[in-house]
């Protein structure tokens, strides 16, 4: 019969181990108390001087594991919440009462591989075998250390954990939104390398914020002190927490600001622009009321039901409904399948002519590359308001255009060139100073022919160029990249490149490891190189053949990290469906003004922030002259976050790139739709 609890026991484990493993504050000694006078009258009975169930082996293991819990879908599992009918039901439901009602106190960690023994032997006088079962499970390896590093990873983890949960409690969003507000400025001196860490935290901050009670606060710190990077986890204990907290805390933004800077800033530093005060924003709000534009500058997410038939290219069945205007379209045209041997390629301009017409459906690939094609469509909130753009409907759109885990933003950001025909990127978290070098064909480390491209010979006679390195030094950068590209394809030289990193000055043993990005004619590859890299040690990211004709190949590498991510509520590296196709407004009702967009609104895709209402580059002419008035109102005049908008993917006419579209009507096929 006890088999029939070892079982249950080691399975919910074996559930419980692919989360993080936590130990709560409970006596051992009461675990096991519990446990023994946890069985019905009856169903332990005494064998020779203690009960059956009365065992040395189990009381270790109870001991040991009885007070692991795993945090699984919000909630606190334990090694006890399982299904065994009687007489062992109501041992598990008061050991996991017992556990579940106890706070966590830490992580779990262990000295051995193995908690419990699975079974032995016993000879009694009679020369008759006994078999004994007991509890037995297998650790992961990630709980298991050394018993004298156990001590000091604890104390490190509930610091952490502490600094998270503090700072959740006491940094206010909008505080969070000021700092970022001044960082887009360019009005905080190295703002822009606290980017990640402060859009990481004001994610943490929301969800915070639903969670009510002070026991689910304290789990929800729990979970995400591990989950996180410790740039994140411990920002409040950082330069840029301090700023944080003076904000939270009421003090005046100049006064705030100007300690922050008396940390960071050289004594001759002098800020580009200036601080944007709630003075300066109430006279701007002024003009703006004289030029009777007020109830243009309250913008919103769109929805669907603010469009028109005249300012859509598609739409699906859903969208249709909603709308209420297509109930007269044709069907499509019936045709002859064809073989599709390989994906077709077709442009956008014969893509909207000759098979848009003919789809039902359309469902595109949302490629981890699409990150910065992410895009909301604005509306204001009035819509009689007057309107102020260069075209003649007051909608608008916005780009997520800085995304936290963007290499590609992020290398821009540091003023480093994206948009030649070679690019590769480095990307790190931590203070180690990190360089990027690219061998050229026909080189060595002795450098012939081709040359190495690095730190100390940042430019190559055939186009390379190095034009970002970061962390030198004393290293200041927790989000650092180094980039190096090429321009023009055609001054590259033919063959075999090599492309590593190496570590010139190792300073740090946390948040190690790094990705690069290689992107060529428009195609993205990211590579991960997850460990620590020794101190004047070298690690191959590729090895890639380049030839004029045929393009980039890559022979061997790192592996290829194309591992789905969730942005704005959507899988990338997954077909989604296209609920609505349209062009940017300022291409609607016949209009052509500015750069043609052509945006694929998808299912289910959120912008899962507050998106800005408009852009000064959008403003009619005759505006130019309130241009800095509306820089001012424009970066505070934000939409309200909302769960009905139109976004998905957006791709403008004067940049290369492309799309997978899967299209559906007479038959199914699958086009590559470049731009």
């Amino acid at each position: 019969m006890f088999s029939v609890l070892k079982k249950a026991v080691a399975l919910q484990f074996d559930v419980m181990k692919g989360h993080q493993l936590y130990r709560v504050q409970v006596d051992k000694d009461q675990l096991w108390d519990v446990y023994l006078s946890s069985f019905p009258a009856g169903s332990n009975p005494l064998y020779k001087q203690r009960t059956e169930h009365d065992c040395q082996c189990c009381k270790s293991f109870i001991r040991a594991v009885g007070g692991i819990v795993a945090i699984i879908d919000g909630q606190l599992v334990s090694l006890w919440d399982v299904r065994v009918g009687n007489p062992y039901q109501p041992v598990v439901d008061a050991l996991s009462s017992l556990v579940k009602s106890s706070p966590i106190d830490n992580i779990f960690l262990h000295t051995e591989r193995i908690a419990g023994t699975d079974g032995n032997l016993q000879q009694l006088e009679s020369k008759e075998v006994l078999a004994w079962e007991h509890f037995f499970i297998t650790l992961p390896t990630t709980c298991v250390v050394r018993g004298d590093a156990i001590g000091p990873q604890l104390s490190d983890f509930r610091s952490t954990k502490d600094v998270l949960l503090r700072g959740l409690k006491e940094i206010t969003l909008e505080s969070i939104d000021t700092i970022l507000e001044l960082i887009s400025q360019n009005s905080l001196y190295r703002g822009e390398e606290h980017t990640f860490e402060l859009t990481s935290f004001r994610k943490l901050k929301v969800e915070f914020a639903k969670v009510r009670s002070a026991e689910a606060q304290d789990m929800f710190a729990w979970l995400h002190a591990k989950a996180v990077p410790a740039a994140v986890s411990r920002i409040r204990g950082n330069v840029i927490g301090s700023l944080l907290t003076d904000l939270s805390e009421g003090r005046e933004m100049d006064a705030a600001v100007a300690s922050y800077e008396s940390k960071v800033a050289p004594t001759n530093y002098k800020r580009p622009t200036a601080l944007i005060t709630k003075g300066m924003i109430e006279k701007a709000r002024t003009t703006i009321e004289e030029l009777g534009f007020t109830s243009a500058l309250d913008r919103r997410y769109a929805t669907i039901e603010d469009i028109t038939i005249n300012n859509i290219l598609f739409a699906d069945r859903k969208a249709k409904k909603a709308m209420n205007v297509f109930d007269g379209l044709a069907s499509a045209v019936p045709e002859k399948v064809p073989n599709l041997d390989k994906i077709e390629t077709v442009s956008i301009e014969d893509f909207l002519a000759n098979v848009l017409p003919k789809a039902e459906s359309l469902e595109v690939m949302f490629e981890n590359r699409h990150a910065g094609n992410l895009l909301s469509l604005i509306s204001p909130v009035d819509p009689t308001a007057k309107t102020m753009f260069k075209w003649p409907n007051n909608f608008s759109w916005s780009y997520a255009g800085e995304l936290a885990d963007s290499i590609k933003e992020r290398v821009k950001r540091a003023g480093g060139a994206v948009d030649g025909d070679l690019r590769c990127s480095l990307s790190w978290f931590n203070y180690d100073d990190l360089d990027l070098h690219l061998i050229e064909p026909g080189a060595s480390r002795t450098t012939i022919n081709g040359e190495e491209i690095c730190f100390s010979n940042r430019r190559s006679r055939a186009g390379g160029e190095l034009d970002v390195d970061m962390n030198v030094g004393s290293g200041g950068s927790r989000s650092a990249v180094e980039n190096i590209t090429y321009p023009d394809r055609r001054t590259m030289r033919e063959g075999l490149y090599r492309l590593f990193v190496y570590n010139y000055n190792k300073r740090e043993t946390v948040d190690v490891g790094f990705e690069v990005e290689i992107e060529f004619d428009g195609v993205v590859r990211t590579f991960a190189h997850p460990k620590a890299v020794p101190a004047n040690t070298a690690a191959v990211v590729a090895e890639f053949n380049y030839t004029h004709k045929g393009g980039l190949e890559i022979v061997k590498s790192l592996p290829s990290s194309q591992a789905a991510k969730n942005l704005w509520g959507i899988p990338t590296q997954t077909f989604h469906k296209v609920s609505v196709l349209m062009l940017s407004p300022n291409y609607w009702d016949e209009k052509t003004v500015g750069n043609k967009h052509y945006f694929f609104m998808l299912d289910g895709c959120l912008n899962d922030g507050k998106a800005r209402g408009f852009f000064n580059e959008f403003l009619a002419d005759s505006l130019n002259v309130h241009r800095k008035v509306f820089e001012v109102v424009g970066s505070k005049m934000k939409t309200e976050e909302s769960d009905r908008q139109l976004s998905g993917i957006g791709f403008s006419s004067t940049q290369r790139n492309y799309i997978l579209c899967r299209v559906k009507g007479s038959f199914t096929r699958t086009l590559k739709i470049t731009f």
